[in-house]
């Protein structure tokens, strides 16, 4: 059995094979169950039940009005019969969507979390808690912008009902799926009676990202940090011998110099900053040239952002008008890169750039990411406003473009092709 959704391009939900809907109930059904359970007496109380008219119904409505107002008026039967009619049919449309539901609603999504181009599956498990045998209803999913919808048969008493279907995840995005609302109609089609039994679940559908191992990372790799002009006493860069004073500390005193001298002499160091790395993306709709461009900057984006977090480096990522994403998890990462979108804002890269140069003090090591309309003096412009001293690069993402390197003043600019070129990108960078 194939149950189709009202839109087919939305989802494509099936039944489950004979033989194993009883074990595909009882899997997941921890926390599912309980909001389910929440949901179902939420509509006991009934702030989640509605009904409502048709626009036939309001239309049958309003005729049996206007001849009940002119058979009465003029006594006119025939007129009257037709009111008695359409009131008798009204009414016979209200019994039938009234009734109190007695369900459990699970929703389970099999994972909350999938890569474009994955298959997102879930299941909607529908079962009658009440004594008695309930009628057929419609249990409708909204999915995205379009809205899946599953028949449930007759169910007697303590009876069940499950539908496994597929989400499609083409494109990255956030998918909002639920909440899962039971549908009563008339044959007619005069009344609709919706009961809301689950609260709506998100899907987070991540960016493709490409796995950047060893030297692949190339012009990225700072694992000793960036060297200051600031004295410490305790660090890892040795610069210089000085008189003992009180209060140092004694493992750090050079006893060979010691010895010569005659003088307790301790060690001085520079200080280093840790590696970070800073990655301004641009959500600007004026710098693509296409949706493409775009998401190919997005992956890339989350593959340097994630090589960072998986050495343990700082990352920071940024983004026009958002501020900041998240760049101190993989998970968190990714969910925030699942969310951005082109905008039409008028804050341009050097704005970003700006922005970035004044609050990311600690980056050692900087990259625009950009599409193909962002000109040679715009990237100029933007690099000027970064602090002196800061590795910097530039990586416009143009699908099907073969990979090169060029330079804008002291600026290194990648144009990249596709997702793959992205550590032999690197490595151009670093020999370059």
């Amino acid at each position: 059995m194939t149950t189709t959704a009202t839109r087919p391009p939305v989802t494509t939900p099936t039944t489950s094979p004979p033989g194993k809907g009883k074990a595909r109930t009882t899997a997941g059904r921890g926390p599912a169950r309980d909001r389910g359970l929440e949901a179902r007496r939420a509509v006991r109380r009934g702030w989640l039940a509605a009904a409502a008219f048709s626009g036939f119904g309001v239309a049958v409505l309003v005729v049996a009005v206007a001849a009940w107002i002119a058979g009465l008026t003029f006594s006119w039967v025939e007129v009257l019969i037709v009111a008695v009619l359409l009131t008798v049919t009204l009414v016979a449309a209200t019994v039938f969507v009234l009734g109190r539901f007695r369900y459990t609603v699970v929703l389970d999504l099999a994972q909350r979390r999938v890569t474009v181009g994955d298959r997102a599956v879930g299941r909607l498990d529908v079962r009658n808690d009440s004594g008695r045998a309930v009628l057929p209803s419609v249990m409708e999913l909204p999915v995205g912008t379009g809205t899946a919808a599953f028949p449930v048969p007759r169910l007697k008493a303590g009876g069940a009902h499950e539908e496994i279907f597929t989400i499609p995840t083409r494109r990255r995005s956030v998918i909002s799926v639920g909440p899962v609302k039971s549908v009563r109609a008339d044959p007619l089609g005069l009344l609709r009676r919706e009961v809301v039994w689950t609260e709506p679940e998100e899907l987070f559908v991540h960016p493709q990202v490409k796995n950047l191992m060893g030297s692949n990372t190339g012009f990225f790799k700072d694992l000793e940090g960036r060297v200051t002009t600031d004295i410490s006493n305790s660090d890892v860069s040795f610069h210089a011998l000085r008189n003992y004073v009180p209060g140092d500390d004694r493992r750090h005193i050079h006893w060979k110099t010691t010895a010569r001298t005659g003088q307790l002499m301790v060690r001085q160091f520079e200080e280093t900053r840790r590696s970070h790395l800073a990655v301004l993306l641009s959500t600007r709709a004026e710098d693509y040239a296409s949706e493409e461009e775009f998401e190919l900057a997005v992956s890339v984006c989350g593959s340097l952002g994630l090589q960072a977090i998986r050495e343990d480096r700082g990352v920071t990522v940024m983004v026009n008008d958002t501020g900041n994403l998240r760049g101190d998890h993989r998970t968190r990462l990714l969910d925030d890169l699942s969310r951005i979108e082109l905008s039409s804002t008028r804050s341009t890269l050097a704005d970003l750039a700006r922005i970035a140069g004044t609050t990311v003090n600690d980056a050692s090591v900087m990259s625009f990411i950009t599409g193909s309309l962002v000109t040679p003096t715009e990237l100029r412009s933007a690099s000027a406003r970064l602090p002196a001293g800061v590795q910097v690069m530039a990586i416009q993402c143009v699908p099907g473009a073969s990979l090169s390197r060029h330079a804008i003043a002291e600026l290194g600019v990648l144009t990249l092709g596709k997702l793959g070129d992205l550590p032999l990108a690197l490595r151009k960078m670093s020999d370059g």
